[in-house]
């Protein structure tokens, strides 16, 4: 399962393997340019320590470290022969600092490169996610937190870019030069590569048996990170009645007991996480004191192959393999974390579409007759909502839906428009059922005004146009005149450019209905579902918005053109 969720993951950067493979040339060049930077210091060894072992005769050529450490001492010998030693050491620095330049650059290409593999693939996934949330239905929401889903979208799609694509770039380079070092001492000195071989698996096992429970330790830390955005969103929509009801004291005890604990376990996996930075350091100074002691004594036996200068080389790039593996094993520790995070961030891509569209949908572009419900049932768990509704409405009436609370208006007017969809039985638009149409055909013929006014953190004029773009400002204007809203929007600070806050929060709550009414207003749908469109609202600003309801209802009874679905509220009288 989890090799399953690595390659999602892994699919989301296939359309970069363009940057994904200039990264792995730069990472070769770049260890390339490490592996000769390394061996300069065997002509440099083999002048101070012994200048008169020169090499007159060009070594022929051939992959091999060998013929490479050969055909430097060659040159180098020229330069001796011809300029001196001190010359010949010049070369050497200047060589030196020439390939750790050029190490640099090409290492500094493979990150350039990769960054656009990391950033685009979670953007792509995120938007995957975003495009996902749009179309999960109503029901996936009434089961889950708003602040678990924020965190989802946010908080775990960071953990994946930083665990898992900080995994993948280490998956790319780590390997590449493990290879090519191991290679370079396979050529140096057989002998010492095999016992390194021998040596190198065993602290690689005692690390990785360090970070067996971290993925479920990261998965739980995830979701308390989770509840605890949720709480905060939860606080601050409900901040009104936490003061009203003198439950800042309790809220805050619930909310420390949540960051407490999530805290702790914090702590807990960021100790584990981290052990294994001290422990590939202690188990590489193991190795490396090992390797050290088993080479000296080839070389003091005078049994060994390799020169004393090559033993010092062969170390200098035996300890560079260690970088490179403590990565490796760092970011196996970060990888299990991340995919704790792609666990949760893969439930909501996976969740089921119950709103689903037929293949061969119809298109629907007016309403010619009648809307009928025929033997509907609906129901949310085991209990029916809805038990045998029967109803006709033809075009150009209007019907109110009035019942008590919980008695399923609301469940009858959202199936119209498929929120929800029957569990038997049919809802027919001119005696096709409304599953055989186009979701988005469908929903076009249809405006709602709902009881909570739902507006946007954004200007007037966009929140009446919102989902028609080619609306004119003067289509705007005369919806607003419509629905009586604007005269107020008129004495706002800068009119209809006005930015109302988040969910409308700079206006009244008759002024947000008013705006909802003038978006409904503008669509100038067919069908009209006024959603106990005044049942919050004070007499006054209920008097203006009812006016604007009579204006909308007559026009559109009179045009005989459209239809009004509206529900109201039972209230009783003692």
């Amino acid at each position: 399962m989890k090799i399953n969720k690595f390659n999602r993951i892994l699919g989301y950067v296939k359309p970069y393997w363009g940057s994904v493979t200039m990264n792995i040339v730069f990472v070769i060049l770049s260890t390339i340019f490490s592996l000769f930077s390394f061996s300069m210091i065997v002509p440099f060894l083999n002048l101070l320590f012994n200048p008169d072992n020169l090499i007159t005769v060009k070594p022929e050529f051939s992959l091999s470290s060998d013929a490479l450490l050969e055909t430097m001492n060659y040159y180098i010998s020229t330069i001796i022969i011809a300029k001196g030693q001190k010359m010949a050491l010049l070369f050497i620095c200047a060589m030196l600092v020439f390939a750790f330049f050029l190490r640099n650059l090409t290492t500094y290409m493979a990150s350039y490169y990769m960054a656009a593999v990391r950033v685009n693939s979670i953007k792509d996934l995120r938007t995957a996610v975003y495009n996902k949330i749009l179309v999960l239905p109503l029901s996936f929401y009434s089961k889950q937190k708003k602040g678990d889903i924020i965190a989802r979208i946010t908080t775990d799609l960071q953990e994946i870019e930083v665990s898992i694509m900080n995994y993948l770039d280490v998956f790319i380079k780590s390997p590449i030069t493990i290879i090519a070092y191991f290679a370079y001492m396979l050529g140096v000195s057989w002998e010492l590569t095999l016992f390194v071989l021998c040596v190198l698996p065993i602290g690689g096992f005692v690390i990785g048996k360090i970070g067996k429970s971290l993925k479920k330790d990261s998965k739980e830390g995830q979701t308390r990170l989770a509840n605890i955005i949720a709480n905060i969103e939860e606080t601050i929509s409900g901040l009104r009645i936490i003061k009203a009801f003198n439950a800042i004291s309790y809220t805050n005890e619930k909310f420390e007991e949540q960051n407490e604990g999530y805290s702790k376990l914090l702590r807990f996996v960021h100790r584990k996480r981290d052990l294994s930075s001290p422990m590939s350091e202690l188990l590489s100074a193991v190795v490396i004191s090992i390797v050290l002691w088993f080479g000296s004594t080839l070389i003091l036996s005078g049994d060994a192959t390799i020169t004393a200068a090559n033993f010092i080389a062969y170390i200098i790039v035996f300890s560079q393999i260690i970088p490179p593996a403590k990565s490796f094993s760092n970011g196996f520790y970060n990888l299990q974390k991340g995919m704790a995070s792609a666990e949760r961030v893969f439930e909501i891509l996976d969740a089921d579409e119950v709103i689903l569209q037929k293949e061969n949908a119809l298109s629907i572009n007016e309403f010619k007759d009648s809307i009928n419900y025929n033997n509907v049932y609906f129901r949310y768990g085991k209990d029916d909502v809805l038990k045998n509704i029967n109803l006709n409405i033809e075009k150009g009436k209007m019907i109110a839906v009035v019942g008590e609370s919980g008695g399923g208006k609301s469940t009858m007017v959202d199936l119209l428009p498929r929120f929800y969809d029957v569990c038997e039985g049919s809802i027919t638009i001119d005696g096709v059922d409304i599953r055989d149409y186009k979701i988005e055909n469908l929903r076009s013929l249809m405006g709602i005004v709902s009881q909570e006014s739902i507006l946007f953190n954004d200007t007037v004029h966009n929140n009446i146009a919102f989902g028609m773009q080619n609306a004119t400002r003067e289509e705007v204007i005369e919806a607003a005149k419509v629905a009586n809203a604007h005269e107020f929007i008129m004495n706002l600070e800068n009119g209809y450019d006005t930015y109302i806050g988040d969910r409308g929060m700079n206006l009244s709550g008759g002024q947000r209905q008013r705006l909802s009414i003038a978006r409904a207003v503008l669509k100038n749908p067919p069908i009209l579902i006024l959603d106990e469109a005044t049942s919050s609202l004070d007499t006054e600003s209920e008097k203006l918005v009812q006016d604007a309801l009579s204006k909308i209802m007559s026009n559109r009874l009179q045009s005989l053109s459209h239809i009004v679905f509206q529900r109201f509220k039972m209230q009783t009288k003692s």
